[in-house]
């Protein structure tokens, strides 16, 4: 099996876009704001939580490279829509899935397969779990596997493994009332991914 640096370099390439003029921009919250019962009491919102924007920048290492790139992620219940720009895509790669159906659009036109994990493999020559980012973008475990999860001294998710990836949750902001993370760190093999979102924009339920 080969390794997911693609879908890596995919997740960091997207993280730098500004978004729309009039949003406001969360800034970092100082791990001392935490309390120990916030993330319990969010818990029950926070899974809920299916519609946002994300802006960010993610920094790709390997044992022969580092690098970086912009991603612009839209979430939809049925439906979601990565932007991928920079050096990891070599310009500007769309990935969208809609009901079970993923394509990939470049320069070199669009492609579908099965799974998105496969359309990347076969296009890009690499593979990330991209159906688990959802989840661990939002500090929890995908719910198709075996995790372990070790939380901080607050209560928060400090370190998950799972699939055989290792994610570490360095920061967080608050947004919307939310506890969401704002820097984590992704480790495969000899492969680490820094995943910095300069923009959250939840749609969150009253």
């Amino acid at each position: 099996m080969k390794r997911p640096i693609f879908a890596i370099r995919w997740l960091a390439a997207s993280l730098a876009l500004t978004l729309l003029a009039g949003c406001a921009t969360p800034g970092a919250a100082p791990d001392g704001e935490r309390e120990p019962d916030q993330w319990e009491a969010q818990q029950e919102r926070l899974e809920s939580l299916d519609t946002w924007t994300l802006i960010g920048k993610a920094g790709l290492r390997t044992a022969q490279e580092s690098t970086s790139a912009n991603l612009d992620w839209s979430q939809h219940p049925h439906y979601y829509r990565m932007l991928i720009s920079g050096p990891f895509g070599s310009g500007r790669n769309l990935l969208e899935g809609r009901e079970g159906r993923f394509s990939l659009t470049n320069a070199e036109g669009r492609f579908e397969a099965a799974t998105p994990e496969a359309l990347m493999q076969q296009q890009l020559g690499w593979s990330l779990p991209v159906s688990s980012l959802a989840d661990w973008i939002r500090g929890l475990p995908a719910d198709h596997s075996s995790y372990r999860l070790d939380h901080d001294e607050r209560g928060f998710p400090q370190q998950l493994e799972q699939d055989g990836w290792q994610i570490v949750y360095r920061d967080w902001t608050q947004v919307e009332s939310l506890w969401l993370p704002r820097r984590l760190v992704m480790e495969y093999d000899d492969l680490r991914v820094t995943l910095v979102v300069t923009e959250w924009r939840p749609v969150v339920d009253d």
